[in-house]
């Protein structure tokens, strides 16, 4: 038998143990919330068994990572808001090495299947790297958001306070597009 229908045949109980890992990962109270696994009313959890049931799939079928990117970013996506180390986000792709092997160390004194193993191994270490470069893209946007909210409020406490005046060329421009207000931040007024 190949690893592929050892693999197969015990789908449930390693999407299961694989399931119960990363939910350790959380604290007692969020791992006791995400345990149920309620769609709506829990989407994390949902979100995760879902998606490592297909990353498990698609591991299966031998399918191009590609095609597994989008169950992992729906994963690390929400790792990436999460209080995670780039680490912690991305751990649960080695820990399916570990569940594999205990579940099939009993038949990996074949020599077939400890090739098999290895090959299946280093497909999983090629999804960690890809979920690493997930995770940084995710908070590379979080950084983004949160400069820009960080400059709009400045900017918006610059002109409440009336520290901030628009520029003549800015007024006529604004009377002739819809985008709203332009302001120039290097044209302050002076502040006795």
């Amino acid at each position: 038998m190949n690893l592929k229908d050892l693999l197969k045949k015990q789908r449930s109980s390693i999407i299961e143990k694989w399931f119960d890992c990363i939910i350790e990962s959380y604290p007692a109270d969020t791992a006791e919330f995400l345990k149920r696994k309620g769609g709506f009313g829990n989407p994390i959890g949902q979100t995760a068994s879902q998606g490592i049931q297909d990353i498990f799939d698609g591991l299966l079928l031998d399918a191009d990572p590609s095609e597994i990117a989008p169950f992992l970013d729906s994963i690390i996506r929400v790792r990436a808001v999460q209080d995670f180390s780039p680490s912690q986000a991305v751990n649960f792709i080695f820990l399916l090495k570990k569940i594999i092997r205990d579940a099939i160390s009993s038949d990996l004194r074949e020599s077939t299947l400890r090739s098999e193993l290895d090959e299946m191994e280093s497909k999983i270490d090629i999804l960690a790297l890809l979920s690493f470069d997930i995770f940084m893209k995710c908070r590379e946007k979080l950084y983004d958001l949160k400069a820009n909210e960080l400059r709009d409020r400045t900017l918006w406490l610059l002109k409440k306070s009336n520290l901030l005046t628009e520029t003549p060329d800015e007024t006529e421009d604004r009377g002739s597009s819809d985008k709203g207000e332009n302001t120039n931040i290097n044209e302050t007024k002076e502040v006795k």
